[in-house]
């Protein structure tokens, strides 16, 4: 399975098992460094698909049927 075929809850799950292998620290530094290699890819995949999920939502239609936009950001 490629990287594009991965979908983002599986990347996510993926990224979770290299933290917590990392953050167990008796990882060789060798491995160690794959982990990071692999977590920074998976992290850069569940990136992409949230921005393309993002760009995708930036306009959606309201009751009235108009058009308007719309803006992901986390409550404050």
């Amino acid at each position: 399975m490629s990287k594009s075929e991965v979908s983002f809850e599986e990347a996510l799950e993926q990224l979770e098992v290299i933290v917590n292998k990392l953050e167990e620290g008796n990882v060789p530094i060798e491995k160690a460094i794959d982990y990071y290699q692999e977590g920074m890819k998976l992290s850069k995949l569940c990136s992409d698909k949230l921005q393309s999920v993002q760009e995708k939502m930036v306009q959606i239609v309201n009751e009235q049927g108009e058009v308007e936009s719309f803006d992901l950001r986390e409550e404050e």
